[in-house]
């Protein structure tokens, strides 16, 4: 298993990050001294506007294969490096191939989309014990629809019937948001949230994918080649279809579990013309530290029958998709939990 490296986030505007030599050295003006984080210990770090990286630090970063991810202040995808492009080319040979095979891209999309939606299931009976009344009937409800989608996408014979049902199952998680967290509004808003609740699934979202498209890019996979998106130019279209078993537990959970516990503060997020909700520099931190707590907790793993920390989940089912492309499983097992 791999040892368990950590991220950095730097948010904080007119931060500089330096290189000291085996070490990265932070600064600020209004924190003094000298703050130094061993480089050994990060495998990537994530960086927002406003805070700038010298050179010889992106370069060593490079030379050591850690990439930097550069965002918006909103959390968007900006940029990212990650040195000398390493893999194997007959695994990227037998992506493409899987790709243009339509059994083989029905069979990848399916399974793919199967784990979302057990996910899901498990997402919405959990929440289901925690309440009782009409809230409870509607969620065991709406998990018993996802049980229902299982089943028909397993006869599923085309990539369109595959989206549809998983389209369809989506609209019915999502409208039930607020049953889950009253404090989120009915649907999801992202172009742009409309909501705290969306606000930090949104940007969520944009962690995991950081991850997920990390993960892809250390195995020698292709991230813009998928099989549940397709071929979408500017979109890491695999790093999606990954993330899509991982978004109900790993980012909806943790989310909805802020806002029942009412951790989500006013100071969080800030209401802009329009109607649009941004966090705000505090919303951002304090997020960013429940995110690196919980990739810390340990998730039960079906297919292989052990629990595996959450930061390690993108990199086991990157691999676990790796070995069935070059062609040492049968199917793709994607990543479920009971």
């Amino acid at each position: 298993m791999t040892e368990l490296l950590a991220t950095l986030y730097a948010i904080t505007p007119g931060t500089s990050l330096h290189l000291d030599g085996d070490a990265l050295r932070i600064v600020h003006p209004e924190r003094p001294g000298r703050h130094l984080v061993p480089l050994v210990r990060l495998d990537h770090i994530v960086a927002w506007n406003g805070v700038d990286l010298s050179d010889d630090l992106i370069h060593r970063c490079a030379a050591d294969g850690r990439s930097v991810t550069w965002l918006t202040r909103n959390g968007r995808f900006l940029a990212r490096t990650t040195g000398p492009q390493t893999g194997n080319p007959l695994l990227r040979l037998a992506q493409f191939r899987s790709y243009d095979n339509p059994e083989s891209r029905l069979a990848l999309a399916r399974a793919m989309v199967a784990g979302k939606l057990h996910n899901y299931r498990q997402l919405l009976l959990r929440s289901a014990r925690d309440i009782r009344g009409p809230r409870q009937s509607q969620l065991r409800g709406l998990a018993d629809h996802h049980a229902q989608a299982l089943a028909q996408l397993a006869d599923a014979e085309s990539l369109s019937e595959v989206l549809g049902i998983e389209g369809n199952a989506a609209r019915g998680y999502f409208q039930a948001l607020p049953v889950i967290a009253p404090s989120a509004t009915s649907g999801r808003t992202r172009r742009p949230p409309l909501d705290p609740v969306n606000c930090l699934l949104s940007f969520g979202y944009g962690m995991l994918r950081v991850a997920v498209h990390g993960a892809l890019e250390q195995v020698g996979l292709d991230p813009f080649l998928g099989y549940v998106h397709g071929v979408r130019p500017g979109k890491p279209a695999l790093a999606l279809d990954l993330m899509e078993e991982l978004r109900p537990l790993l980012v909806d959970r943790l989310v909805l579990t802020l806002a029942n516990r009412q951790q989500i503060a006013p100071s969080h997020t800030e209401k802009l013309p329009g109607g649009a909700i941004q966090l705000t520099e505090e919303g951002r931190k304090f997020f960013l530290e429940q995110w690196t707590q919980a990739r810390e907790r340990t998730w039960q793993h079906n297919g292989l029958g052990q629990d595996i920390p959450a930061a390690l989940l993108p990199l086991v089912q990157a691999r676990l998709l790796a070995r069935h492309l070059r062609g040492a499983t049968d199917a793709y097992l994607p990543w479920t939990v009971t």
